[in-house]
């Protein structure tokens, strides 16, 4: 937003909000483009509210079973949540490939064109996820991203019954995702973790040996957040 806009939004003066701007800026909750002039949220804002179950924070329980799957599958790994119709990275451990995928963190994603949203669309309550398959737009981004809904109803369903997503180049050409639910308690979802690599390193007949990798990453988070 600008600072007209976020002025008018908080009801406050421009020379107000100006200064908390800037103080913002300084912690590094806020970066300014200077082409624009618009101002937007770090990465470092999530990790003022990232999940926590009791007083266990997913992202310290996360990080050792994501380093694991990192050395083993050989790629970049990735973790995030739903926030609205929206996922949200909150962390990764980059792959020591020359070649990588590589993220901001506090970068959002779409629900239906990529691993790890399909997995925090699939594994909503049953209710819920018809509300929000109705609710998403569903663009394309290449020639495989499903833009059909009754597609994603059923790509959702085959989610649930094998316990992960995969996407093969749906939402980038030439990228590649595996993604598995975090349930912080039985039939609640958490988080989703993730692996991603460049499409020629992590084919789709690699995809089921690469699921079962993620998913047990997975289950090590949960167990770590459940004591």
């Amino acid at each position: 937003m600008t600072l007209t806009e976020l002025s008018d939004a908080v009801g406050s003066p421009k020379n107000s909000a100006a200064r908390l701007l800037q103080t913002l800026i300084a912690r590094d909750y806020l970066v300014r483009d200077e082409s624009s002039g618009r101002f937007r949220l770090t990465g470092k804002l999530l990790r003022l509210g990232q999940p926590r179950f009791a007083d266990v924070s997913l992202v310290e329980c996360a990080l050792d079973p994501m380093r694991r799957l990192r050395d083993t599958v050989g790629e970049t790994v990735q973790l995030g949540i739903p926030i609205g119709d929206e996922g949200v990275v909150i962390e990764q451990v980059e792959s020591t490939q020359a070649v990588r995928i590589c993220v901001e963190i506090g970068l959002r994603f779409r629900l239906h064109n990529n691993a790890p949203g399909k997995v925090l669309l699939s594994f909503q309550h049953p209710k819920s996820r018809e509300t929000t398959i109705r609710r998403l737009s569903l663009d394309r981004f290449t020639d495989r991203t499903i833009t059909d809904r009754s597609a994603l109803r059923e790509e959702c369903e085959a989610v649930v019954a094998q316990g992960y997503a995969t996407d093969w180049g749906e939402a980038d050409e030439g990228i590649h995702c595996v993604a598995a639910p975090v349930f912080d308690q039985p039939n609640h979802l958490l988080a989703v973790v993730w692996a991603s690599a460049v499409a020629g390193r992590m084919p789709r007949e690699r995809f089921a040996a690469v699921a079962v990798e993620v998913m047990l990453a997975a289950s090590d988070i949960e167990r770590r957040l459940r004591g």
